[in-house]
């Protein structure tokens, strides 16, 4: 790891942080009367990435919220991820083949971390059949020791992080359609200046007050997430931080602090 990579890397202090996912999770339950009330779009499918060493298991609240607002919403089917081994890749690309053609519609794809950054990697690679992507607190903008879990990342996958994802400027290119990255300031998993997008026309950062393990059923995120889907397809427009939403969600391009 590099002096550079070292300076990138979330301090113990956030990674401590991270229990905050338990309190969010219980946020999650008081406010979801008031998540039910978020625009609702038109019952599109959508299809949901684990992170790292998860499976579907760990999407089940974000998708059974996104069931309730009426999307046709699916797991990746794949088991715990571990990364893009073999056959991984080509079982994706048909899961959203399948999923496009058993519908009749484009279907919208979310990642969680590691699987923001495989969704991100699936919709540039079939891009026909997707209608968006949305990460959460993925890293696909840094370098590969900008994360506290590299060790973890070797133990469950058999490889290293640079030796999955070589080509560092093809990920930071934002996908060929609507694509937004939702990430936190003070995640302790992944530096979240790789977690941004660079600017484009279809693309856009949201920033959020979350642990980056609490960040699918964190009320703020989801409630970004819903408003996402909801637009009309064709028709994208870059999320609004208008009225009370400027007291939840922070502007992205305000100045980073100076220990940051």
């Amino acid at each position: 790891m590099t002096t550079h990579d070292a300076a990138h890397r979330p301090s113990p202090l956030l990674m401590m942080l991270e229990a905050r996912a338990f309190a969010e999770f219980g946020a999650f339950v008081a406010a979801y009367p008031l998540l039910r009330r978020a625009p609702r779009g038109d019952g599109h499918p959508v299809l949901v990435l684990p992170g790292l060493g998860a499976d579907d298991a760990s999407t089940w609240p974000l998708r059974a919220y996104l069931r309730d607002l009426g999307y046709a919403v699916h797991g990746w089917q794949l088991g715990t991820n571990r990364g893009p081994r073999e056959g991984v890749e080509g079982r994706l690309r048909e899961r959203l083949a399948t999923l496009a053609a058993r519908h009749g519609r484009k279907v919208s794809v979310i990642g969680w971390s590691l699987g923001g950054v495989m969704a991100r990697e699936l919709v540039r690679a079939e891009p026909a059949p997707a209608r968006c992507v949305i990460t959460l607190g993925s890293l696909f903008g840094g370098e590969p020791g900008w994360t506290s879990v590299g060790g973890m990342y070797e133990a469950l996958c058999g490889r290293s992080v640079a030796e999955d994802w070589p080509d560092r400027d093809r990920l930071r290119t934002p996908p060929p359609l609507p694509s937004t990255a939702i990430y936190t300031r003070s995640d302790g998993i992944v530096a979240w200046q790789g977690c941004l997008e660079q600017k484009s026309p279809r693309s856009e950062n949201i920033e959020v007050e979350a642990s980056h393990c609490g960040m699918a059923v964190n009320p703020a995120v989801l409630y970004a997430v819903a408003d996402r889907l909801a637009q009309p397809e064709g028709r994208w427009r870059p999320f609004e931080r208008t009225g009370a939403r400027r007291l939840i969600y922070r502007d992205p391009q305000r100045p980073a602090p100076a220990a940051a």
